[in-house]
């Protein structure tokens, strides 16, 4: 009766072991993991010199959102706001009015195109965090968002890698028109999903 057992603990053993084999070969991807899609999207924000009270001058990464300060220091829960400066259109990520936060902008360089940026640097010291980044078409963006308590897909406390395009800049009225996308998993700076 024992070696019956020993032997039907042994068939189990490898009657599942060959089925996952079997199912792992037969998807070729990890069961586990969680797939997400590009979704660029386009938004609109305006600059802090603008006199008209009410318009969203900043933009939060995190939660996908455009952000109303009436004063820059009153909140860190953004990661870039626009200003004019000099004869041109600029972000301004939080650093700039003092405040501590992770958010941080890299310019990539003219001549790419949005859709061939595929990840951001990961090195922090090609990024700007407390100076202001100027616009110019034809250039990509790569930007680090704020850390956020409960952000993340299994509500963790992290930040986020993003890419950015100015579409429009029209300097006289302050406002910057722009095409993003970022990637929805913590401190992952793949900009594309994997199988893309």
């Amino acid at each position: 009766m024992q070696p019956f057992r020993s032997y039907m603990r042994i068939g189990g053993l490898a009657v599942f072991g060959g089925a996952y084999t079997l199912a792992s070969s037969a998807c070729g991807t990890n069961p586990f993991a969680i797939d997400w899609q590009s979704s660029p999207d386009t938004a609109i924000v305006y600059s802090l010199s603008l006199p008209e009270l009410n318009l969203p001058t900043a933009y939060d990464l995190v939660f996908v959102r455009q952000v109303l300060i009436q004063n820059a220091g009153a909140t860190g829960t953004w990661d870039f706001a626009l200003d004019n400066r000099g004869n041109g259109l600029a972000l301004l990520p939080p650093g700039v009015f003092g405040i501590t936060s992770t958010a941080q902008i890299t310019s990539l360089g003219s001549g790419l195109r949005f859709e061939d940026v595929t990840r951001a640097p990961t090195d922090t010291t090609l990024y700007v965090s407390d100076e202001p980044v100027m616009m110019e078409l034809g250039n990509v963006y790569a930007l680090r968002t704020h850390r956020r308590a409960g952000a993340g897909p299994f509500s963790e406390t992290c930040f986020f890698y993003a890419k950015l395009e100015p579409l429009v800049i029209d300097v006289e009225n302050g406002i910057l028109t722009f095409v993003f996308d970022r990637n929805p998993f913590c401190s992952d700076p793949d900009l594309v999903p994997k199988d893309n």
